[in-house]
């Protein structure tokens, strides 16, 4: 599942007309990096939730889409938030929302970040997979907007929402990348109806800070490039990168 929802604010004007996943970074619209990275490793059935100026995003992509002739065709599938609740519904409820057309594992990222390295690994699908944890967190070293980081990371792998104040664990910022597990999305971490028919607006901290307090979250860092995109001066500034 590939998120691009958002409405963007920060990145106005030049959100006002076009939603942020459909801006180009080094030529191509952000969300098309995931998708051809996921394509790469054969994850060809892909959802996209749209929010903000949502049918901009099926208009462009299309429902076959394909990078070029090296990497197989990709299904594209749509949760159209804006056009069902006439808004969107924050992270973890878009997720329950796209939760009974979504595989019991699967992958989430943001189509609004700049990661080109990460690789959607299928080894660490399995070793998730045979894992009793209910998500597994890409995480990055933090960057100057954000320099407070998200959570901690323990040497066992497992992440800290809070860890005591004197805790020597590093912490670092969540890459919007991750494995997930549907059963993540229900009592008790989350309580939203299954299917989220009434549009219910949640984010997703709140669910993962949960679910970490029982230990059922792990993690890893990422140390290859990655940039949220969430100024027009981040985004000029990987435009004015050499390509590569």
């Amino acid at each position: 599942m590939l998120l691009a929802a958002g409405r963007g604010k920060r990145m106005r004007p030049l959100t006002d007309h076009t939603p942020k996943p459909l801006l180009h970074v080094q030529g191509r619209p952000l969300l098309e990096w995931p998708l051809a990275a996921l394509a790469r490793q054969g994850c060809t059935e892909v959802l996209i939730n749209t929010g903000w100026l949502g049918a901009q995003i099926p208009a462009r992509l299309g429902r076959q889409w394909r990078a070029d002739a090296t990497l197989p065709v990709t299904t594209l599938h749509y949760s159209e938030e804006e056009a069902d609740f006439g808004h969107a519904l924050e992270t973890a409820g878009g997720i329950v929302r796209a939760l009974p057309r979504l595989q019991d594992i699967f992958w989430l990222a943001a189509g609004d970040v700049y990661a080109p390295d990460f690789v959607f690994d299928r080894a660490a699908m399995a070793r998730f997979a045979a894992s009793d944890a209910l998500a597994h967190l890409w995480l990055v070293p933090n960057p100057p907007h954000h320099p407070e980081g998200d959570f901690a990371l323990a040497p066992d792998g497992r992440l800290h929402a809070t860890p005591r104040p004197d805790s020597p664990l590093p912490r670092y910022t969540y890459s919007t990348i991750g494995l997930f597990r549907a059963a993540l999305f229900t009592a008790p971490y989350c309580t939203l109806l299954p299917g989220n028919p009434q549009g219910t607006e949640a984010p997703l901290a709140p669910v993962l800070r949960a679910a970490m307090a029982d230990g059922r979250i792990t993690g890893e860092l990422h140390t290859g490039r990655w940039t949220d995109v969430g100024t027009p001066e981040r985004l000029a500034a990987l435009n004015a990168q050499v390509c590569g």
